[in-house]
């Protein structure tokens, strides 16, 4: 009897450890050109508490994550982007960040908000 307690009760551990995941995965764009940009970006990104995974691609200048959304969320990862000097789709590099980013960095600012009909960046 003692065993099939203890089995049950790892089994409910187990299955309450799982459950409290909250894993998110998202995709949005973020403003860029090169190597460098990718390098900051993914750095500025897995700096933020809760994120797990991410990936920028040049050509696109999509960012894909996964993060912990109790421990974060999407706001905090743009502003953290965002302060290393570039543009997401939602919060604007401040001047002084952007002009800190290396001359082959500077991008086409003109576009924020992000219109898929105005983008020239791609």
């Amino acid at each position: 009897m003692k065993k099939l307690f203890l089995i049950l009760g790892i089994c409910l551990i187990g299955i309450s450890t799982q459950a409290q995941k909250k894993n998110a995965k998202i995709t949005f764009e973020v403003n860029g050109v090169c190597e460098m940009c990718k390098d900051r970006i993914e750095k500025a990104t897995l700096k933020t508490k809760g994120v797990k995974f991410c990936n920028w691609t040049i050509d696109t200048h999509q960012l894909a994550l996964i993060y912990d959304e109790r421990k974060t969320n999407v706001e905090k990862i743009q502003t953290n982007i965002a302060a290393v000097g570039h543009d997401t789709e939602q919060i604007k590099a401040t001047d002084e960040a952007y002009n800190s980013l290396h001359g082959c960095c500077k991008y086409d600012r003109s576009n924020f908000p992000f219109n898929p009909e105005n983008n020239t960046n791609h």
